[in-house]
Order: structure tokens, then sequence, then C-alpha cells
């Protein structure tokens, strides 16, 4: 007999503005316990001195999120000048120090440097796995960490404040796996400057923005009123940039079942409109529901993740 799931059957998505201070596995843990959702996950770390935009999925939701791990995403932050650090971050220990304060036009300058397809090495205190262990474990234990250089795309940097000499606020919109502490390194180096990162926020991770992000008391006075699926939000919200077609109770039972349908040439070009390029996916709706990811081969769609809404 199978092992009933425990928790409820509970599926949608939490845009969570994470507060200071709180690892991303943390928040899902207290996001979880407050709806006791049976599965619970989140679509991209966020540093736990970071605060800002952490989707955490609920139930079915979670066969999305390689979706929205993928998404682009926007960081606001601010570089402290004078101090480098061994994170980049404004916890860590001092490695350099240095008596040059850019300057507002000097930083500007500069920034065009890095946008576009750049080469970044990432900071050896990240996530990364090296020969099976995380790079922040080797680095805290004192060892070594050397990663490799890698493309990733930053699509725009610019400046919003400069608060004073000691301090200067950016904002950039990036492709998936840029290290905005790594970038901070970068320009000061580019600058002849020491700097770290002092604050940091992520405004945006693909539709997942601040205007409709929920904070974590938020949820939890909605949830001592039983009203905690007020902030919940549709499975397909991860979904933006994938073609939707609604398709007919009968064939909607069919893809639940796990076998493909059959498309007429309106719906084939409907949806070959809509694809991006080298991309074969797309959502099935019926009803107002999700009903299955698919990849869309000669004509036909064939299931590849069904949703059970």
């Amino acid at each position: 007999m199978a092992r009933r799931k425990r928790g409820q059957a509970i599926s949608g998505w939490i845009n969570l503005d994470k507060p200071y201070d709180l690892t991303s596995t943390h928040a899902v843990g207290r996001i979880r316990r407050l709806f006791d959702a049976q599965k619970a996950g989140h679509a991209g770390t966020l540093d736990p001195l970071a605060t800002g935009i952490l989707p955490i999925a609920l139930g079915e939701a979670t066969k999305t999120v390689p979706f929205l791990v993928d998404a682009d995403k926007s960081y606001r932050f601010t570089i402290a000048w004078g101090r480098t650090t061994a994170t980049y971050d404004r916890e860590g220990e001092t490695i350099a120090q240095s008596d040059v304060r850019p300057t507002l036009a000097q930083v500007q300058a500069v920034l065009p440097r890095f946008v576009g397809e750049i080469d970044q090495v990432p900071p050896a205190y990240s996530a990364i796995k090296v020969d099976g262990e995380r790079a922040y474990d080797l680095a805290r234990a004192g060892e070594t960490v050397e990663l490799a250089s890698r493309k990733v795309n930053v699509f725009d940097a610019r400046v919003v404040d400069a608060e004073d000499p000691d301090h200067i606020t950016l904002e950039v919109d990036c492709g998936k796996g840029t290290y905005v502490r790594a970038l901070v390194r970068d320009i000061a180096e580019a600058l002849g400057a020491c700097g770290h990162v002092s604050a940091l926020r992520r405004t945006r991770v693909g539709r997942f923005t601040e205007q409709s992000a929920v904070a974590l008391e938020l949820l939890e006075d909605l949830g001592h009123k039983a009203r905690q699926s007020e902030a919940l939000l549709p499975v397909e919200t991860a979904l933006d940039d994938i073609p939707v077609l609604a398709v007919t109770d009968e064939d909607a039972f069919r893809l639940k079942q796990g076998r493909s349908i059959v498309l007429v040439p309106r719906q084939v070009e409907a949806v070959k409109a809509g694809l991006k390029p080298g991309s074969r996916t797309v959502s099935a709706m019926s009803g107002g529901s999700m009903v299955a990811l698919c990849e869309m081969r000669a004509g036909r769609l064939e299931p590849s993740r069904v949703f059970n809404l």
C-alpha cells in the first residue's frame, strides 16, 4: 500500500521578498510549513545577506522550477569603496585596502566593458561544485579554490545613486549564472580600486517582480487568518516565454495519460509563431488549468511533464 504524502496538495508560486540574513533553504522551509504543503522548492539561490525576489514553488509548481532557474534576473546593489574582502561582501575578511575613490564619471565610463557577453570567474565563495564539494565549503576550510572563467550575459548596467564618495549604487539586468559579487570585484579592479558589495537586492526573476512580491511577515499574518492562499500565484507564472495552447477536454485526458495528441495545421502555425529559436516546449491548458508541458514534434504534442491540478 502506497504511503500517504504528508501535507496538503497545494500548488502554485509564492513570490517571496526574502529578508536579510535568511538562507534560501530556510525560507523554503518556512513557506512549506506555513502552507502545510507536500512539496516545495525555490528557483535560484539568493545569498543570506541579500534581500529580494525568491520565487518559491509549491506542489505541482515544482515541475516548472527549471524554467525559472534559466530566467533573466535584475539586481540592485551598492559598492563600498576602500576595502576588498575574501567573499566580496561586507561579511568577509579584509584582504586589501585602498584610498582610491572612483568618481561617478569614472564608474559610468567603465560600465560598458561589463555589458554584453562577458567572461566572468565566479567567486570562490559560491555554491559551484569542485570535485563534488561546494566551492564555499572548500574556501572556508582554507583551501585554494580556482574556478574556471565562463561566459555570462549582462544586458544592461547603470548607476542609480552615488550617495557619497565611499558608495555607489548600480542596477544590472543579466542572464543566468551571473555573480554580482564577481561583477563588483572586476569593476573595482578595472578602476584600480578596492571594493565590495555592501548591499544586494534581487528585484526581478523572470515575471516575478518587486511589485508582486510578498513579505514573510505578511504571509505569516495571512496564515494566522487562514488566508495565505491569497498570495498564491498560478503554476504557469514561471512559464512566461513558453507559448500556450488551449486543448479540448478529450485531448487533455490523453495528455494526462502520457499520450501524444495530433494538432491541426492552424494550431501548428500558432505554436510555431510563439516558440523561441531552438525550443519545442509548449504549455497545454484546459479550462484555465495547466495540463502538461509538451514537446512539439511533426505536428504532434508529446507530454514531458503532466500536472495534477
